[in-house]
């Protein structure tokens, strides 16, 4: 599958891409396949990762959104949390928004343990009329970053492919092409997505998609209390935030705001908040707090650099897509975190100044230093260590941008080898770490 800049980063809602994103698109997919007016009953199974942590990352709910006829990027997230409480107390659910059926969440959503063979976040739809006979059965996989495929796309893989000028299968390929036609990666990457038909949109686009980061950023920056779910987490942004300004002469200050910058974010997707997933929800922080350390600390940044950053992003970001993968259900945290801090590392070396080496040089020392990392939520929700892991990450990513720019772009380690590595460890490990809450962190925290 192709993968436009547009893929990777999408406005949504919280707290997850493959648990709330994903599963919203899927169930939208169906129901506009269906005649709904024939529907009387509807009934939905979740299945491995979905299964196991669905309840604390709102799958639920974002099932019944989507069989609704929600979109991620235009449903408001406040009206949401309403919605899907009336349906579970009043037991109706407007199918495509139109068409009223019965139906119970306790029963008729069914949370199995049991992992699919494609992807660990499979996903079966069926409907049926009044005389009980099967309208339609649909299966879909959310795996990773929001992106949902079907049976048949599962298993065509990207052989409907859109062709693009400048194919880039692996990060040698990327620094060679970039090299050989003397332009940036960002430029390498514009020039594909014309061949997508995103051209005349491409600017404006990320520049939208720059302005929901800082939305986001700002939101979290004003609120305050603990997050939902049993754990009783507070919210920490706008307190540090507050206790920041009266200190600016502390050496580490801009270090500082990248981390408030990543709490703010990642508080907000835990609240079920409006995000941009970068390239998952899960990892939302990252990008946009490197993104406001180079807009707030960097000497001339401007929108030209955003556009800059957000497009070298996201030829990172298809390289981990297209050779291992985004989804802590697949791979860990490793997928998430690890993907975006790289992802934040390569961008930002871009906007520095740094050559197609360097910038792979920083992609690379970007996730060398996340391989292994389990995803293990406390309680199935996306708060403990995740919001924490955000703002570490994205110091990280500044570190990584730093060390790459003192050097010429030569180095051990090649990006592509780190990113088959995390592809390898991510086979090699245990499924309990893989997003589910029965390993790690998940297992020896007490929830109280």
């Amino acid at each position: 599958m192709t993968v436009s800049v547009f893929d990777l980063f999408s406005i949504g809602i919280g707290p997850s891409s493959s648990h709330t994103v994903g599963p919203m698109r899927a169930a939208r997919r169906f129901v506009d396949e269906l005649d709904v007016s024939a529907v009387a009953h509807v009934r939905v199974e979740l299945y491995g990762s979905l299964g196991a942590t669905g309840a604390g990352h709102g799958t639920p709910g974002a099932v019944v959104l989507g069989l609704e006829g929600a979109d991620p990027e235009t449903v408001d997230p406040d009206e949401a949390h309403a919605r899907v409480a009336e349906v579970r107390h009043d037991r109706v659910l407007r199918v495509g928004g139109e068409h009223a059926v019965a139906f119970d969440m306790a029963a008729d959503i069914v949370l199995s343990l049991r992992a699919m063979d494609f992807h660990s976040n499979g996903m079966v739809f069926t409907a049926e009329d009044a005389d009980g006979s099967l309208l339609a059965r649909r299966v879909y996989y959310s795996v990773g970053g929001g992106f949902v495929v079907d049976e048949d796309e599962a298993r065509a893989g990207s052989a409907d492919d859109v062709q693009v000028p400048y194919p880039f299968p692996s990060g040698a390929d990327l620094v060679r092409l970039a090299t050989e036609n003397g332009c940036s990666i960002a430029e390498l990457v514009a020039r594909n997505e014309e061949a997508l038909g995103n051209g005349d949109r491409l600017r404006a686009g990320l520049l939208r998609i720059w302005s929901a980061m800082r939305e986001c950023v700002d939101r979290g920056l004003t609120s305050d209390g603990t997050l939902p779910g049993g754990l009783r987490v507070r919210r920490r942004a706008r307190a540090l935030a507050a206790a920041l300004e009266t200190d600016p002469a502390d050496p580490l200050y801009a270090m500082d705001w990248v981390t408030v910058y990543a709490l703010a974010v990642n508080e907000e997707n835990a609240a079920g908040g409006r995000v941009v997933t970068a390239p998952t929800n899960g990892a939302a922080g990252i990008i946009p707090a490197v993104l406001h350390y180079y807009w707030r600390f960097v000497p001339g940044a401007d929108d030209d650099g955003i556009v800059t950053f957000l497009l070298t992003a996201a030829a990172i970001g298809q390289l981990f897509k297209a050779n291992a993968s985004i989804s802590g259900a697949e791979v860990g945290c490793q997928g998430e975190v690890g993907s975006a801090c790289s992802m934040a590392a390569g961008a930002l070396a871009a906007v520095l100044g740094g050559t197609p080496a360097q910038v792979e040089n920083a992609a690379e020392i970007g996730i060398e230093h996340n391989l292994g990392l389990t995803c293990d939520p406390v309680g199935g929700l996306v708060q403990i260590p995740c919001i924490e892991r955000n703002a570490i990450a994205s110091v990280k990513a500044i570190t990584a941008a730093r060390m790459a720019l003192f050097g010429d772009g030569t180095h051990h380690v090649s990006l592509d080898t780190a990113i088959k590595t995390m592809r390898d460890t991510g086979a090699d490990m245990a499924d309990k770490y893989k997003e589910t809450s029965r390993g790690g962190l998940a297992l020896n925290v007490v929830e109280c």
